[in-house]
């Protein structure tokens, strides 16, 4: 059954979210990266690292010379992207806004916006509001990087219960998926160690939605994107669970 629920900020799994996830999900990311991006980003002066999370390839970005705005919906994300540009001592800009609405005080080369962040709206339609909103981020014939989940993922991954460990740390994912609705959950269940026989038990809910490659091939033409690039994830991914057609890799160019 689909919960009537609005996506929110990441608030109690941003706290947490680089010891769960980052090591892995950071070195995958960067290969797809680099596979897609790598013709690209020598000419790259200026991008926006959209969904920024914790902050790992927007300093990524920052270390290399480009001039780097990370966007993220989350106040914790946005502390610990500015947090990590701190320690390792580079200059990045952090905003704190909606991927549906933001705006960048002077247009990018680039956009990116990684691991399945543009899933995380309430509903198909908004990603048209996302759209819109890049296209004005982006300087003319400016790209736009993105991967999404697809039908096949939701199918794939977004079920069944999982479990992490860490020390100090269980995270249990009781995930769920409606494929009718094109919709899928995950309710996140951490337990945290707070002594030595006490822990702190918290949840969390994730949402996703998804489209077919024909409906985002379509509206990225419509919102004045006049081309679109698309690679299957599972060769850059190199998980067992990410299978041909489960999530598609995006490379879309604003008109000049």
């Amino acid at each position: 059954m689909i919960r009537k629920h609005r996506n929110r900020p990441y608030k109690k799994l941003a706290e947490f979210y680089d010891r769960m996830f980052t090591p892995g999900v950071s070195a995958i990311q960067e290969t797809a990266r680099q596979a897609i991006l790598g013709s690209i980003l020598p000419q790259v002066q200026s991008a926006c690292d959209l969904a920024c999370g914790s902050g790992t390839t927007a300093v990524s970005l920052a270390r290399s010379g480009i001039r780097t705005v990370a966007v993220d919906n989350s106040p914790g994300m946005c502390r610990l992207a500015r947090e990590k540009a701190r320690r390792i001592g580079v200059e990045l800009q952090v905003l704190k806004a909606d991927m549906r609405k933001f705006q960048l005080k002077e247009p990018v080369d680039l956009v990116l916006c990684e691991g399945d962040a543009i899933n995380h709206l309430d509903s198909k339609a908004e990603l048209t509001r996302v759209a819109k909103s890049v296209a004005a981020a982006l300087k003319p014939g400016g790209w736009f990087y993105f991967d999404a989940n697809n039908r096949a993922g939701f199918s794939s991954y977004w079920k069944d219960t999982w479990w992490i460990e860490k020390p100090g740390m269980v995270l249990v994912m009781r995930n769920g998926n409606d494929a009718r609705h094109d919709r899928a959950w995950c309710d996140l269940e951490f337990f945290i160690r707070s002594g030595r026989d006490r822990w702190q038990r918290r949840r969390e809910r994730v949402e996703e939605v998804c489209w077919s490659p024909r409906e985002i091939r379509t509206l990225f033409k419509n919102e004045g994107f006049d081309r679109l690039h698309a690679w299957d994830a599972s060769p850059y991914f190199k998980n067992p669970l990410i299978t041909p057609g489960c999530r598609t890799l995006y490379l879309a160019r604003k008109a000049s």
